[in-house]
């Protein structure tokens, strides 16, 4: 284990720690940032991916640091990354998280929690070795967040305010879901019962569209049976890069950061981009969305659903418990960002961004800095 004191990154909220993991006879390569623990210990996910990179996890803990802050949480923000590839499985991979968890043992200052590559199953491993993690089975005492789709929930809580804001029902209006996985599906189905219709989505095998409506239990039903989107039989197939392009009302970029930049914005057609993944939206992009009337609000504002559902797991709270946080936080910090955008001539990130930070700083007063 490489602990890296990196300036390359730095400014006055972080990086507290990088960590670099190598252990060859697994083999395990990883890397860990815990940003900012102002608050209290860092909570992030454990990714998986075969071209994950030092400053992709950084940027993702820094997301967490202010969706943490953002969502009044007591913990700051990390974030970690295995280098695998995505289609490693069974004892493989057990064997991997397993070795990973026993790796960041005296990393006592951050908490796991599931990510894009892991789910419950492998925070029942990490919690089994070293005692700390979140979003685990509910039989080990955890709240299963993949299963009860917290994080789709509170974007659809998000998406209720924006409408809201606008103007508009919720009802009928056309959704695509780039990113058809645990966030994706949580979305969809959550949205479909606040009577929005399912028009689009996509994996990374390909992506599907039937302007009629794709029935969102069927879809997830297909993927888990047959492991893609593409054998859903009642939609069309089309180019992946397509789906950001088709007419709809909520586009809903549930998958890599950087999905959405000035090179394919000015394709998108939807009133709303639900920001489901974290960082899937570049600042620029966002820029141009606001100046276009596409109403969008940062990641760590509306996608908190799943740290709001671990901080009440960490403290001992019940799934129900967690539900009516998530929207009671959610709810307040839409609705506090989309003012402060109109009344002080903000962009959302800009009010987001302030709203994260007053509290990270009011927090920092009573560390020690000697």
């Amino acid at each position: 284990m490489e602990t890296i004191y990196c300036n390359t990154f730095a400014d006055e909220w972080g990086p507290a720690k990088i960590v670099h993991l190598f252990e060859p006879s697994l083999p395990l390569k990883a890397i860990v940032v815990i940003d900012n623990i102002a608050l209290g210990p860092a909570i992030g996910g454990v990714r998986i991916a075969p071209d994950l990179s030092t400053e992709e996890v950084f940027r993702l803990a820094r997301t967490m640091t202010w969706k943490n802050a953002a969502a009044g949480l007591p913990h700051g923000g990390g974030k970690a990354g295995i280098v695998m590839a995505s289609t490693v499985a069974g004892s493989e991979k057990e064997r991997a998280i397993r070795g990973f968890a026993r790796a960041i043992a005296d990393l006592k200052e951050y908490i796991p929690g599931p990510d894009m590559g892991t789910d419950e199953t492998c925070m029942a491993y990490i919690y089994d070795e070293i005692q700390r993690s979140v979003g685990r089975p509910k039989i080990t005492g955890g709240i299963p967040l993949d299963e009860l789709g917290v994080t789709g929930f509170g974007l659809a809580v998000a998406a209720e305010q924006i409408a809201d804001h606008l103007g508009i029902s919720l009802r009928g209006l056309r959704v695509a879901v780039q990113g058809f996985g645990s966030v994706g599906r949580a979305v969809a189905r959550f949205l479909e019962q606040r009577g929005c219709l399912l028009v689009a989505a996509s994996d990374s095998t390909g992506a599907i569209y039937n302007p009629k409506g794709i029935d969102p239990a069927r879809l997830i039903a297909v993927k888990k049976d047959r492991g893609r989107v593409l054998n859903y039989p009642d939609a069309d197939a089309i180019p992946l890069e397509t789906l950001f392009t088709l007419p709809c009302d909520i586009l809903v970029p549930a998958a890599r950061p950087d999905a959405i930049t000035m090179a394919n914005a000015s394709c998108v057609q939807a009133r709303i981009v639900l920001q489901g993944a974290n960082i899937p939206v570049t600042p620029e992009a966002e820029s141009y969305f606001q100046k276009c009337g596409i109403s969008t609000l940062p990641d760590f504002i509306v996608n908190a659903g799943g740290v709001i559902c671990t901080a009440v797991e960490y403290r001992r709270g019940s799934a129900a418990e967690a539900f009516q946080t998530i929207t009671e936080k959610i709810k307040e910090n839409c609705r506090t960002v989309l003012h402060s955008v109109q009344r002080d001539n903000l962009s959302p990130r800009e009010a987001a961004y302030r709203l994260a930070q007053d509290r990270v700083r009011q927090a920092s007063r009573y560390q020690r800095h000697f």
